[in-house]
């Protein structure tokens, strides 16, 4: 079984991307992403605006197996100064790592993913970090930490020391033409429309107060993305005051929100819970939305 594990080259790109959007598909129904979109991401990562600046070194490693480029990650090295985040401060991050899993015509692709892996931990070695990170952060809307849809993926991580320590959230997708617009739950509810911290905001105002807020971004395309079923949006945040929740103001929220996307021909709606989240996984899913997937977080090691 011969296995060459080497830097990336462009000539590399073509099998990467299908490798890439495969790992996608699995997740996120109708999205792939374009040779472009890849090797943007492998420069830099723009809409990572504060930990993308703490990035000193990148490397995208491919293993190769009898002329097949079965595997690829893609790793950081951040920087070690007080400018750096202390949660990132010297760390490296495989900030993706996917692998064809074994098929009958092929049936030790995950022999090369895990030869891979084991570069990958020794690049993190080589750069002496003190922690380390692995994540499956890959350019498309949706898609990072480990999908519950990527089981190979997870082994081979566990399989040089990473363990989760963190969180598993949810995430959920809607049709914007399936989301419901009722009609005010409260009398005088109006509605005001403002630049927010993650989206444009759409605040619920009852006699001049405000009693709640949605946000949306429609932000999420950094490239010649490409997607089957229209443009994509998320939600940046959703929240409703204590005292007058249960009135269905957030229901009337969402409404709002997807008529605003639909002037602007977005049709799909992202939304994220933390499992532990249960009345907002189960809010959201009587609005229309379903559960693509659960995505694990946070898996670290030491060095």
């Amino acid at each position: 079984m011969s296995i060459s594990v080497r830097p990336f080259t462009r000539g590399d790109r073509e099998q990467v991307t299908g490798l890439v959007n495969a790992h996608i598909a699995a997740v996120v129904p109708g999205v792939s992403v374009s040779v472009q979109v890849l090797l943007s991401q492998l420069e830099r990562e723009p809409g990572e605006f504060i930990v993308d600046r703490w990035a000193r070194e990148r490397i995208t490693l491919v293993a190769e197996q009898r002329g097949r480029v079965v595997a690829a990650a893609h790793l950081i090295r951040y920087g070690d100064g007080p400018e750096t985040g202390e949660m990132y401060r010297n760390a490296g991050e495989i900030r993706w790592l996917v692998c064809w899993p074994d098929a009958p015509y092929w049936p030790d692709s995950l022999a090369a993913g895990d030869a891979l892996a084991v570069a990958c931990h020794a690049q993190l070695r080589r750069w002496g970090v003190t922690r380390s990170f692995a994540e499956g952060a890959l350019p498309a809307p949706g898609v990072y930490g480990v999908p519950e849809q990527w089981p190979h993926i997870r082994a081979i991580y566990e399989r040089i020391g990473f363990r989760n320590d963190g969180r598993v959230e949810a995430v959920l997708l809607a049709p914007v033409d399936r989301l419901a617009r009722p009609a005010a739950p409260v009398d005088g509810l109006t509605t005001s429309r403002t630049v927010g911290i993650n989206g444009t905001r759409i605040t619920a105002l009852l006699d001049g107060a405000e009693v709640g807020y949605i946000e949306v971004d429609t932000n999420l395309d950094t490239g010649p993305r490409m997607s089957r079923v229209g443009a994509w949006a998320e939600v940046g945040n959703l929240w409703v005051e204590p005292d007058h929740r249960r009135q269905r103001i957030g229901t009337w929220l969402l409404g709002q929100a997807a008529a605003w996307l639909e002037l602007g021909g977005a049709t799909r709606l992202l939304d994220y819970a933390d499992v532990t989240e249960e009345d907002y996984t189960e809010f959201l899913v009587a609005a229309g939305f379903t559960v693509l997937t659960r995505t694990t977080r946070e898996f670290t090691a030491d060095g």
